[in-house]
């Protein structure tokens, strides 16, 4: 592949974009990788595990110099850590981020980049529940998928660079519009965590009306852990992607909470055909992921 950038500074260096440091270092994609945070013990943690090269708490001093600003911390920071970078960015330096949010966002970096630079808003889809630089790895994008956001106001060269970057960690790397990403991942993605929050502080209210004294967790078997494995994710990470796809989640959970009323309804009816009638319809749709 060789080197698609000189310097490269992540804003962040956690799961994501510490694996991303990672692989970029292991395959020379980048000549050096600069990592801005606020945690000095974390940034130590990824210098050791060859994630960054070396690292600054100071952003501007951290961003000096870099043709690739990767943001990586949670979306509301984005605008914050752009205005503070942009300044010392190497001339014609490409912008981009990891955010699960992209509609409203992309068109902000756009409005703020200053000229000369080039904005591609990109969204790999590999969360796992660990979060931070510790759970890094090399392998994290192999085989998952990462949409780019390209815009009428993207350059063609920038956003060929960032694919080729992604595709060299292992990602499936597809484009979409960034408004259709935001409906999108609003429903395959940031409901499922909605649902998976509200399913554990659920059971919690139950545990103290209906259980006092009695950890319902401990008994918890295959059911519970797997519909609510994601809601061990990031508190901030998801306040910012409800906030910033505000719309489009408030609509799907409305969606939502009619299916939930609607087996409610059939449940105290005590309708079996029509209970039976909408588990097949979802057992046979679940299948089909493979």
């Amino acid at each position: 592949m060789g080197m698609l950038f000189k310097q490269m500074t992540i804003v962040g260096v956690g799961l994501i974009g510490g694996s991303l440091g990672m692989i970029c270092k292991q395959q020379g994609l980048v000549g050096t990788v600069v990592g801005a945070g606020r945690r000095v013990e974390n940034l130590k943690k990824a210098v050791a595990l060859k994630a960054i090269d070396r690292y600054s708490t100071d952003l501007a001093e951290a961003a000096s110099g870099s043709d690739l600003l990767v943001l990586a911390t949670p979306v509301d920071t984005f605008e914050a850590a752009l205005k503070t970078c942009a300044p010392r960015l190497a001339a014609g330096a490409v912008i981009t981020d990891v955010g699960s949010v992209k509609g409203p966002l992309v068109s902000r970096l756009e409005a703020l980049a200053p000229a000369g630079t080039r904005v591609v808003g990109a969204h790999p889809i590999a969360g796992r529940e660990k979060t931070g630089v510790d759970a890094a790895s090399l392998d994290l994008y192999r085989g998952a998928l990462c949409i780019l956001t390209p815009t009428a106001k993207t350059e063609p060269a920038a956003l060929s660079l960032i694919r080729r970057l992604w595709e060299a960690t292992g990602a499936r790397v597809k484009d979409m519009d960034p408004d259709l990403h935001d409906r999108v991942l609003g429903a395959i993605s940031h409901l499922p965590h909605m649902a998976a929050f509200a399913l554990v502080n659920a059971v919690a209210s139950i545990q103290e009306t209906q259980t006092p004294g009695l950890d319902l967790q401990l008994y918890s078997g295959g059911g519970y852990k797997d519909t609510t494995r994601i809601a061990a994710s990031s508190p901030e990470m998801w306040r910012d992607i409800c906030l910033w796809n505000r719309d489009n989640l408030v609509n799907q959970l409305e969606v939502y909470a009619a299916r939930l009323e609607r087996l409610k309804a059939l449940i105290k009816a005590g309708d079996g055909d029509g209970l039976a009638r909408e588990f097949a319809q979802a057992k046979e749709r679940r299948e089909k992921i493979t």
